[in-house]
């Protein structure tokens, strides 16, 4: 690239950003909603998934396997007690209806990976082996997150939630979490939308207000608030989306200033902590819609941050290095380079990656080789090696390293979509393979 800007980029109108804790005015007064982006946005990208927090699954007994009892003791009929009985005192909170077997959709058995296999591989035989019907007895939680088993969790998450007292109420919805975190992991967005719809009809419900204030602001875990805003996104009203993120911002905001004035210091840190990554999902859907420069803006902000991660400069920069800002991305790399945090792994990904935004590829490899020698299981240093090579046209060498990291780490490299998407353009793809066309995982 022989210029800092891409040419025949139009200018991007920045929307007003929220204003980052570290700009506090101590005003209280939250920052007013965005009153949304230009009509001519374009809306494309693939759709993030929702990680499963630790915060939310500190609580679980994720290192005990479930026991088919809980299913088999199952009773979705059952009688729900009623509120004090015989005087005896009752929990805080309770909502039986959180617990109705009524408010879950069935998980379907088949996906569209299992609908390809069928189309394009005639022979069952010739088909790998698939268990859709989402088996979780026996198993403990951290195997199925590790092996991708959402079938299985959001299975299960059911129905533990069916079989919970409805006093429980932080398990059960601790529970919900996992469950519509699992569907949206499968991609099964409408089923997770519509499970989320009733579980926030269910807690808008109860009465009275003092004890619905007291479940939001207490008691309800932050993600499901998160996923709650994200039934906008994937009913494609993205600047609704923005809208409820910004509505959670303030939250954040006023809670921390709440906080900070009550002299709970660690309150205040969640709060700020949790503003941080509203800010870190508005940024990423900034992205999304092509709004990249207001999304480097908003991302800056947070560097005014005391402690601020190298791993937030580094995506900045290659946010720059995304619109054509290369000196700008430049600055950037430098910060990481010279910040006592920065792992060495990091700065050779980030100088790596800098390398190949100046056409550089042979330096690149260079860089790659020594980080993949380093630690062999590195999916992302793998796969930008092989696009590395793919520049200094050496494509045989790339396939050879992809495949080999398919054979021998085969769960890490299909956790990296990107890497698949390289591998197979490139060995079949023919002669005169557009570098351009291959991706470069963020991490």
């Amino acid at each position: 690239m022989s210029s800092d800007v891409v040419p025949n980029v139009e200018p991007l109108t920045a929307p007003e950003l929220p204003d980052p804790f570290s700009k506090d005015d101590g005003s209280g007064t939250p920052s007013p909603q965005p009153s949304g982006h230009s009509s001519q946005i374009t809306i494309s990208g693939p759709v993030t998934d929702v990680p499963l927090q630790p915060e939310v699954l500190s609580s679980l007994p994720v290192n005990e396997p479930v026991s088919p009892n809980v299913v088999k003791s199952l009773n979705e009929n059952k009688s729900l007690p009623t509120p004090n009985p015989d005087g005896e005192t009752q929990p805080e909170l309770y909502v039986p209806g959180l617990v109705v077997s009524g408010l879950f959709l069935p998980v379907p058995n088949t996906d569209p990976l299992n609908t390809l296999l069928a189309k394009y591989i005639t022979d069952p035989n010739q088909r790998p082996p698939r268990d859709l019907s989402g088996p979780y007895r026996d198993k403990d939680f951290h195997t199925l997150v590790m092996t991708n088993s959402w079938r299985s969790l959001a299975k299960m998450a059911r129905d533990r939630i069916v079989a919970t007292p409805p006093s429980d109420l932080t398990l059960i919805l601790e529970l919900w979490y996992i469950r519509l975190s699992s569907l949206a992991r499968m991609r099964l967005y409408n089923q997770a939308s519509a499970e989320c719809t009733s579980l926030f009809t269910v807690l808008n419900g109860v009465e009275p207000l003092t004890a619905r204030n007291h479940l939001f602001n207490e008691v309800l875990p932050f993600e499901l608030e998160i996923m709650n805003a994200r039934v906008r996104y994937w009913s494609d009203d993205h600047i609704g989306y923005l809208d409820a993120l910004m509505v959670l911002f303030n939250k954040c905001k006023r809670r921390a200033k709440e906080c900070s004035k009550a002299g709970n210091e660690t309150g205040h840190g969640m709060w700020v902590e949790r503003g941080t990554r509203i800010t870190l999902i508005i940024a990423s859907q900034m992205i999304e819609m092509k709004d990249i420069l207001s999304a480097a803006r908003l991302l800056s902000s947070l560097t005014e941050q005391p402690n601020a991660s190298p791993a937030l400069f580094s995506a900045i920069a290659r946010i720059y290095v995304c619109c054509g800002h290369l000196k700008t991305a430049s600055k950037y790399f430098s910060i990481v380079e010279n910040h006592p945090k920065a792992d060495e792994t990091s700065k050779n990904m980030n100088r790596a990656l800098e390398a190949i935004a100046y056409g550089k590829f042979e330096e690149a490899v260079q860089i790659l080789r020594h980080v993949t020698d380093a630690n062999p299981d590195n999916a992302v240093a793998a796969n930008n090696l092989a696009v590395a090579l793919f520049g200094t046209g050496r494509v045989q060498e790339g396939i050879k390293i992809m495949e080999k990291l398919l054979k021998d780490s085969p769960l890490a490299v299909t956790s990296a979509e990107p890497w698949l998407f390289n591998l197979y353009v490139a060995k079949w793809s023919g002669d005169g393979l557009r570098v351009s066309s291959l991706r470069l995982p963020a991490a």
